[in-house]
């Protein structure tokens, strides 16, 4: 207890010079460091040398090499990531720090081209000044799989053209001799551009030339015309089907009472569909004429299943639409309300310029040629107003159930009497293959999207401008998200690359599944699509029952995305004709107007202006089920 003082009672103004072991008392002793080390000990007095010959703490800048990136936007960040990989897979191996290598990029403005040579011109000057930029001095960066000599110009591919030279002249701020291209900066943009133009285009003829065509056709009508049976009864008769499976349908339709569906339970093959009698979602085949490989696009009929026709009808490339030439049967299906107005303008809306109009069930009224007759003339008037000319649509009579005129060229007298026309196979084989804008930027329409096998998941969609590579970097929008492609697919079978207007099935990686949604727009990250929720469109209204005013409610369908939105804004009244300027402002619109009309959406989505992408510049604005409007994007505004 001697030890323990009386601490409550001390005075705490007294020296404690005689305690060494106070409690909290921290003693200032140096007999704990062992002499061995006290030799090492600094002492700056000792030393001779002041605190004034240090730099202060405020003259050294530290780097922040993530401060660029910082400052980045979603996009940004992505083209940057996409341009670091670029640079990585052309310098073998890279020695620049990262931060610098970010100054270059950001300073190029993402050109991948300019990086490159940025670098180059780098490695031209003197070693003093490569120290200063942090290489190595003893570090040359050439390009893997290139040389390159004293008189070159590095364009994108990395091919080498001795119409410019690299010479060499003092900059003004250094003195030092940096490198200078004699070429106009304009120019050389323009010429990489189309260099990479004609590169797509020969590559797709190279993989391509020596295949057909590849035609996607949707086939469209009112409900219960026989789209099914018609396209059912034409893979039967091209082999399409097998015997056995054609009578195991058969068998199973006589079942359940319905006989003359065996045809249409080829494309219809979910069990609702054939209790139904009615085709709900939009069925695939594919099938070879002379000079065409077609995919067929069955879409439904009935009005509750337009947005899924919408989506077919956004991937095709011409259209087949059956009419139903039984009394009473077409006029229901033709007159307001029924599908063959609607479908036909929406396919039109939607950019399909070709038409083959199947008069089909002619059988029922003893292939008469008046009813024939009757059924183009209200068909031609209707079709032009639409906007087809009269040199793109074709009228076939056939009938679906008994197969005449459809594969081969017809036996029954009735019709050989008056008619001697090709047959609708032969009418599909004739259809004009479409220019596919394979030079365009990168741009996929995602309309589904399963898990795969693997940790990757899958999406298809059409690719609507450019091609796609294995292992490319893609941009998915409008989240902004990089991801990489895995493997590539068309119809089941593997491909190493896409062009504008296949039916793809891309396998992703390097992101969450998810963050991905039908509707989303896989694109190129050097060249991302547009992402905004207000735009101002060009449309053409179709029948309402009530006019479209400021504020109106409208569900908004872009490829195959469907979006709630509001009709904010009446901009313009136009000549539906000529496109001119009727009103300005006006109060309201009415059936068959032109206008122009700005458009709010409840969150932001991938478009593109029609002038620029005519694929992604289309939208349609439907109410209550109903088709009211479809309309071209002419400005975006946020």
């Amino acid at each position: 207890m001697s030890r323990h003082r009386d601490i409550r009672n001390m005075d705490y103004s007294e020296d404690y010079d005689g305690y060494d072991d106070v409690y909290g008392h921290s003693v200032d002793d140096d007999i704990y460091i062992s002499p061995s080390h006290t030799q090492f000990m600094y002492n700056r007095e000792s030393s001779g040398q002041s605190r004034s010959d240090y730099p202060m703490e405020e003259d050294i800048e530290e780097e922040d090499e993530s401060e660029e990136v910082l400052k980045l936007t979603d996009e940004d960040k992505a083209k940057l990531e996409s341009c670091l990989e670029h640079v990585k897979s052309v310098f073998a191996p890279m020695r620049m720090p990262r931060h610098e290598l970010v100054k270059i990029i950001i300073s190029q403005k993402f050109d991948c081209e300019k990086i490159v040579n940025s670098i180059l011109k780098s490695q031209c000057s003197p070693p003093t000044e490569r120290r200063d930029k942090g290489f190595l001095p003893t570090t040359t960066i050439i390009p893997s799989k290139v040389i390159v000599p004293t008189t070159v110009n590095i364009i994108k591919g990395f091919e080498i053209d001795s119409s410019a030279t690299i010479s060499r002249s003092q900059s003004p701020s250094s003195g030092r001799g940096t490198p200078v291209v004699n070429q106009n900066q304009e120019a050389e943009e323009a010429k990489s551009n189309k260099k990479d133009a004609r590169i797509s285009e020969d590559q797709y003829k190279k993989e391509r030339g020596d295949m057909k065509e590849h035609l996607y056709m949707i086939v469209i009508g009112h409900v219960d015309a026989g789209k099914s049976t018609l396209m059912g009864h034409i893979l039967y008769a091209m082999g399409q089907v097998n015997q056995r499976t054609m009578h195991k349908y058969e068998q199973e339709s006589k079942k359940l009472g319905k006989q003359s569906f065996m045809y249409a339970w080829v494309l219809d093959e979910t069990g609702e569909e054939r209790t139904r009698g009615i085709t709900m979602d939009v069925g695939r085949c594919q099938f070879e004429t002379n000079t065409k490989m077609v995919t067929l696009l069955d879409a439904p009929g009935h009005k509750d299943f337009i947005p899924n026709m919408i989506s077919g009808a956004a991937q095709a490339d011409v259209a087949l639409l059956v009419v139903d030439a039984t009394r009473g049967e077409f006029e229901t299906g033709f007159d307001f309300g029924g599908q063959t107005r609607e479908h036909a303008l929406l396919v039109r809306s939607l950019g399909v310029t070709q038409l083959a109009v199947a008069i089909n069930k002619l059988d029922t009224v003893s292939w008469s040629q008046q009813r024939f007759d009757e059924i183009i003339d209200k068909m031609k008037s209707f079709l032009k107003q639409a906007g087809f000319k009269d040199s793109d649509i074709t009228y076939v009579p056939c009938s679906g159930l008994t197969g005449q005129n459809l594969v081969k060229k017809p036996t029954e007298d009735n019709l050989l009497i008056w008619y001697n026309g090709p047959s609708l196979l032969e009418v599909i084989d004739g259809f004009r293959p479409p220019l596919r804008p394979v030079s365009k930027p990168f741009r996929l329409s995602i309309n589904d999207i399963f898990k795969g096998t693997g940790s990757a998941f899958c999406i298809s969609g059409r690719v609507e401008t450019g091609a796609l590579n294995v292992g490319d970097k893609v941009l998915v929008c409008p989240n902004k998200e990089t991801a990489s492609v895995k493997s590539l697919s068309i119809d089941e079978v593997s491909q190493n690359v896409v062009f504008a207007g296949d039916q793809a099935t891309v396998t992703l990686s390097g992101i969450d599944m998810q963050n991905v949604s039908v509707g989303n727009i896989l694109c190129d990250p050097q060249n991302p699509v547009q992402v905004a929720s207000k735009f101002e469109t060009r449309i053409v209204v179709f029948n309402l029952t009530v006019p479209i005013t400021k504020g109106c409610n409208v569900v908004l369908h872009h490829q195959s995305l469907e979006e709630p939105a509001v009709i904010c804004k009446l901009v313009a009244q136009l000549n539906k004709s000529t496109g001119e300027q009727i009103k300005k402002h006006p109060r309201f619109l009415v059936n068959n107007t032109s206008a122009i009309v700005q458009v709010q959406l409840s969150k932001a989505i991938g478009m593109e202006l029609y002038s620029d992408c005519k694929e992604l510049g289309r939208v349609m604005l439907r109410q209550s089920g109903v088709t009211i409007a479809a309309g071209l994007i002419t400005k975006i505004i946020q």
